[in-house]
């Protein structure tokens, strides 16, 4: 399994992803499912994968051939990330339709799915999640972030914490918090994380980081999360109904 996540803000956009992989559970293996497409000063998109990696890598394949082969509509060409949304869903139908058939009858699952975001010079950051039949829904300010995977457990922090008004670092801390939670809850989802800031008018896709088992900032974040939940849930009252007796 794996867990991503994306969050729009006013300030721009900000990527995380997990790196495990599962064929089973004595097959476990990393691949990084942070994907950019950049060209610094006209365009910056960054897509986020889950679900069969065949197909994934498969589509990504068919949108780079797309730029070799000088494709009419390519990821360097499209005006719009609405159009890039659709020349993504283009590539996940041509890449199901050819790989579908042969997968379902050896029991595999072809089903995957991608967030996408990023900035054309000319509009806003903009970010959507690509569905495994090609379709797409975007993210809007009631709507700000999304998730595809192991969502579940890091949703709550979320939904308390992020908006459109707050800062590119304090999403960042919450999109963090909320991959531990996971962590800590499904063996599934691991390190390292891969991080990508997309700063509004940026315009470059250069302030990625990667965070691994050793990572200091990391393991300061995690103990300071549980030790600060730990010491809240120590201050909340005892229920008023229950007798102190039997306590």
């Amino acid at each position: 399994m794996t867990y991503c996540c994306a969050v729009k803000l006013d300030a721009g956009l900000v990527f995380a992803a997990d790196s495990r992989t599962h064929a089973g559970v004595d097959n476990i293996g990393r691949f990084s499912k942070l994907h950019v497409l950049d060209r610094p000063g006209e365009r910056s998109i960054a897509m986020l994968s889950a679900g069969n990696l065949s197909v994934t890598q498969g589509a990504l394949e068919r949108l780079h051939r797309g730029l070799r082969l000088g494709d009419e509509r390519n990821w360097s060409n499209v005006d719009s990330m609405a159009q890039m949304a659709q020349l993504l869903g283009d590539a996940m139908r041509e890449v199901r339709a050819r790989d579908e058939p042969y997968l379902s009858r050896g029991g595999i699952d072809a089903s995957a799915s991608f967030l996408l975001g990023g900035q054309i010079r000319g509009e806003a950051p903009r970010l959507f999640m690509v569905y495994s039949e090609g379709n797409a829904i975007e993210a809007t300010d009631e709507t700000p972030f999304l998730q595809i995977g192991e969502v579940k457990y890091g949703k709550p922090i979320l939904d308390r914490m992020i908006g459109p008004g707050l800062g590119l670092l304090d999403a960042t801390k919450c999109v963090l918090v909320s991959f531990d939670s996971t962590m800590r809850s499904n063996v599934s989802v691991g390190l390292p994380i891969d991080l990508l800031l997309l700063p509004a008018g940026r315009l470059h896709a250069d302030l990625k980081y990667r965070i691994d088992e050793h990572d200091a900032y990391w393991r300061e974040l995690s103990e300071r999360w549980a030790a600060g939940v730990r010491r809240i849930f120590a201050g909340l009252p005892a229920p008023t109904w229950y007798p102190e007796s039997q306590q």
